[in-house]
């Protein structure tokens, strides 16, 4: 049984047609604001046939609720700019939504929140039931050029971005990441332009069982982002991440033994999400 779970929590471009008309804004705006802010086609590049059982999928488009925002607004960086848990505000920090009633607001969360990180969790304890340990694999993708609401405005992009957590990222499965791509001719930063990963409330920073590492994967490789469709190396792509998930899961049924030097050409920094 594969210990590793994807999750994937921005590949849908879905709006729930009973809350389209939170949104403020025209048809052509919403579905421009759509193509710029989604992870697109992250649910086909990551989840090879025999992973298809163990991904966990936002069902929905983080422009209604973003699965990996703090509930609190007081604790996400991103509500200062209208992009918590639940966005008010565009990439370019335009108003997009109105004001919800309090109501409106829990039933967000109570229908598409709380149950995604129910099932991630759920996932995350049979894994270390069965298996001891648990990889998580946050799967994301980002735009070449850099967009008005990120932290990190750097137009110097690497094709792969590696985030990671102090407590459940170790330097071991860093390393690792970082060689698996540079070997593909990719280069790589660590929690450059974003960093981070996520791992579920009930294990946070108490289980070093589970372990968590994010992988982002620069759009330009893989589509055409002005018309976001895919392009020709998207399954060039798509065979580069099998390979390097196929890799993490044998080192971690290994014990991870192995051990990994970072590459010169590896650049290490910090961001926002």
């Amino acid at each position: 049984m594969p210990l590793i779970v994807l999750h994937i929590p921005h590949s849908s471009t879905i709006i729930p047609p009973d809350i389209r008309d939170q949104f403020i804004v025209t048809e052509k705006e919403l579905d421009d604001e759509i193509r710029l802010m989604t992870d697109h086609f992250t649910d086909e590049l990551f989840v090879s046939d025999d992973l298809k059982s163990h991904s966990i999928i936002f069902p929905i488009s983080r422009i209604c609720v973003d699965p990996e925002r703090f509930v609190d607004d007081e604790l996400e960086s991103m509500s200062k700019r209208g992009m918590g848990v639940i966005y008010t505000h565009s990439h370019e920090g335009s108003r997009i939504r109105r004001d919800l009633s309090g109501t409106e607001r829990q039933r967000l969360l109570d229908e598409y929140y709380y149950p995604h990180h129910e099932r991630l969790e759920t996932m995350v304890g049979e894994k270390l039931k069965k298996e001891g340990k648990c990889l998580i694999i946050d799967c994301h993708s980002f735009p070449s050029k850099v967009l008005p609401y990120e932290f990190d405005q750097s137009e110097d992009r690497p094709d792969i971005c590696i985030g990671t957590d102090e407590f459940h990222t170790p330097q071991w499965l860093t390393e690792i990441c970082v060689s698996l791509f540079e070997s593909y001719g990719l280069t790589t930063a660590i929690n450059r332009p974003f960093s981070g990963s996520l791992v579920p409330r009930r294990y946070y920073s108490s289980s070093k069982d589970v372990l968590s590492v994010m992988i982002e994967v620069n759009r330009k490789l893989y589509m055409d982002e002005g018309s976001a469709n895919k392009n020709e190396n998207f399954g060039n792509i798509q065979k580069s991440l099998k390979d390097v998930l196929e890799s993490l899961q044998n080192e971690c049924h290994c014990g991870y033994k192995q051990n990994y030097s970072l590459s010169e050409n590896s650049q290490i920094g910090n961001a926002g999400s």
